[in-house]
């Protein structure tokens, strides 16, 4: 399976070089339930302890490679050190986190764009209102703060306001990987220099219009699509 998804990666002109192989470890996979009515889905999945990252087999080198880094909770320890060397080298820090552990609350100090799931801000504070619960999460980190929302589109603290950027509406036939795409979208207008209100609404785009075909990567609209659908509206 990893050599699967690193084959399938390298084809799509991802640059695969800085890629560690376990041999003695199963990748990350999924089983993924998609209810055809509304394209909600359900992932029974399964993640290897052998995959956490051992002391010294991070590279700085590796971290200093990009314009942007790119996180997720998975592997926190390793995450959190990742976060503070790209800080060092003055490399903005994105992360993607759904869930709550035990390191997640140091984590999320060291990072500059915290986008996290609808469930997040109350999973972590307690708070059920959810606008209450990203106004608390504030306390937590002093990075810019936005979740995800589904159909909805997204929110977003701006000047310590709650803001809301809709969604579009589409035929979903399957939610499978909007999130990913919402920050690949995100990130894209980052290295555009946007204006914040203009990445959060071609986020949106991007992750409505991946949920059009089954999948996680087959609905990913080109830049060209993106563009000529952010046009109509």
């Amino acid at each position: 399976m990893g050599q699967f998804s690193l084959e399938s990666i390298h084809r799509e002109l991802v640059d695969t070089s800085s890629v560690s192989v376990e041999p003695s470890a199963s990748s990350q996979f999924a089983f993924i339930l998609v209810e055809r009515p509304s394209g909600d889905r359900t992932i029974l999945w399964d993640r290897d302890d052998g995959l956490m990252y051992r002391e010294g087999e991070l590279r700085k080198e590796d971290i200093f490679s990009g314009k942007i880094l790119h996180l997720d909770g998975h592997d926190i320890r390793a995450a959190i050190q990742c976060a503070r060397w790209a800080r060092e080298a003055g490399i903005s820090t994105v992360i993607d986190i759904d869930k709550v552990e035990p390191g997640t609350p140091e984590l999320i100090r060291e990072i500059d764009f915290v986008i996290t799931s609808s469930r997040f801000p109350i999973a972590f504070t307690g708070i059920p209102d959810r606008e209450k619960a990203l106004l608390e999460l504030r306390k937590h980190t002093p990075g810019f703060l936005c979740a995800t929302l589904g159909h909805e589109g997204a929110m977003a603290l701006i000047n310590d306001k709650i803001t809301y950027a809709k969604g579009f509406e589409v035929n979903a036939v399957d939610t499978t990987g909007a999130g990913d795409i919402f920050h690949a979208g995100f990130i894209y207008g980052l290295l555009q220099n946007w204006e914040v209100t203009e990445i959060l609404s071609f986020a949106n785009a991007v992750a409505g219009l991946k949920c059009r075909d089954l999948g996680g990567r087959k609905g990913i609209p080109t830049l060209e699509e993106a563009r000529a659908f952010l046009n109509q509206g």
